[in-house]
């Protein structure tokens, strides 16, 4: 007998595992080439980056690690909110609520999407950096943990807003803009966090991107606000947070 629950655990775990991989797949044959999610995911952040660059009498090459950091929250985050919206608006979203999987599926499926996504744009600063710039990397296998789990965390927070029941793609990409663009500001990107304020530094506690920047400025020069094995640790909460607010919307808003 506990041959066959093994069984029928495996399996199942098997056919969600599958499910998650082909809604991702979709997500990224439909959508990763569109307009909208090329501005908001690569051309929004560098031109964002390069505003607030420009003035700073610092080597480019040393620049690298908060390009990063801006590529992957705004790519990860930029998929499921075009998504989404559009399939409701085509209805094919609704056979994904009605497929036999579970909700886990359909919300780690859409975050794999923009994780992929993520992932794949923020190469592209990363090779700038090893191949223009020579910029040095101090610790590899941090600066991989760090764009992983920063790559995730945005993603599944992406998932989250589009459970917003709506069919207008603006609407979702607007409340999430009231969320990203002041994770910029306090999160050690520009502004390093020990010359923030009082409050400003208590601000950045509650930003996922200040572990996630924090992380990769560890991974280049072996500098940072807090020991990665923590930085790692708030970034798990962070992405089970989402996850499990995310599959309660979606829940809620289609029952």
């Amino acid at each position: 007998m506990p041959s066959i629950n093994h069984e029928s655990w495996s399996k199942r775990l098997s056919r969600e595992l599958s499910a998650a991989w082909a809604i991702a797949r979709k997500d990224m044959r439909i959508y990763y080439l569109k307009p909208n999610i090329i501005v908001s995911g690569i051309l929004f952040p560098l031109f964002m980056f390069l505003a607030f660059a420009i003035g700073k009498n610092a080597p480019p090459g040393t620049l690298i690690p908060g390009l990063i950091s801006i590529t992957l929250l705004f790519s990860a985050s930029s998929i499921e909110p075009v998504s989404i919206p559009i399939e409701r608006r085509v209805k094919t979203f609704d056979r994904l609520l009605s497929a036999p999987i579970s909700l886990y599926s359909l919300v780690s499926g859409e975050s794999l999407s923009g994780f992929l996504y993520s992932l794949g744009i923020a190469c592209l600063p990363l090779a700038i950096g090893i191949v223009v710039f020579s910029t040095p990397i101090v610790n590899a296998p941090v600066l991989v943990v760090a764009m992983i789990l920063t790559a995730f965390c945005f993603a599944t927070l992406g998932t989250l807003f589009a459970a917003y029941p709506t069919e207008n793609v603006g609407e979702v990409m607007s409340m999430l803009n009231t969320v990203r663009l002041p994770l910029i500001f306090i999160s050690g990107v520009f502004i390093p966090i020990s010359t923030m304020p009082e409050i400003g530094q208590e601000i950045a506690l509650i930003s996922p991107l200040t572990y996630g920047n924090d992380m990769i400025e560890y991974a280049y020069t072996g500098r940072s606000l807090f020991s990665p094995l923590l930085d790692i640790v708030v970034q798990v909460v962070f992405i089970l947070v989402f996850q499990i607010t995310a599959n309660y919307l979606y829940k809620k808003f289609n029952e």
